[in-house]
């Protein structure tokens, strides 16, 4: 019983010095200084974990309607480009702002599953700037987000420049369930 005292004890201890460094206000949660190393490890296997666990059971609908990667790419073109970026886009003004930095889709869409993309995308992903579109958009307007992502990594600037000339100037919209 005096090991599991011992071990107890230690928890507490180490308990109330966590607490007394958050208190102290010592930790610089400025978004002009980055995570530490085990920090951004700690975040990014929580996050890689979270969404496989909730993506699960969600089952993507076909991806490769024209149409469909037409709305995503609406959709990605005004809601995500500015920090995801786009084919050819090296940064943005609201990018080097962001910390943690969100990932350039173009290089990582492909190590998400098309769900976990549904599921990231719906839900947003806490203390980052991944805002939950579930919200604000149909399950179908996601889907086709996502559809777009799974086109992106092998896309070139001068495709998705090509892209933006035939989907017209800035359809989407602000309101809710827009196209």
């Amino acid at each position: 019983m005096s090991g599991f005292k011992v071990f107890a004890g230690l928890v507490v201890v180490t308990f109330g010095i966590g607490l007394g460094v958050i208190y102290s206000g010592i930790i610089d949660v400025g978004a002009t200084s980055p995570h530490s190393a085990s920090a951004r490890w700690l975040m990014h296997t929580a996050m890689q974990r979270s969404v496989a666990y909730h993506a699960r059971d969600i089952k993507a609908p076909p991806l490769d309607k024209p149409e469909m990667v037409m709305t995503g790419f609406r959709h990605y073109r005004e809601m995500c480009a500015g920090c995801h970026l786009a084919p050819g886009m090296e940064s943005s003004e609201i990018r080097k702002g962001l910390v943690p930095q969100p990932p350039k889709l173009q290089k990582s869409a492909r190590r998400w599953t098309p769900s976990e993309l549904f599921w990231i995308i719906k839900n947003g992903v806490k203390m980052t700037a991944m805002p939950a579109w579930g919200p604000t958009h149909s399950a179908e307007k996601i889907w086709s987000m996502v559809a777009f992502l799974q086109k992106l990594p092998d896309m070139t600037p001068v495709q998705y420049k090509e892209m933006d000339r035939q989907a017209g100037p800035g359809e989407c919209g602000a309101g809710a369930d827009a196209d």
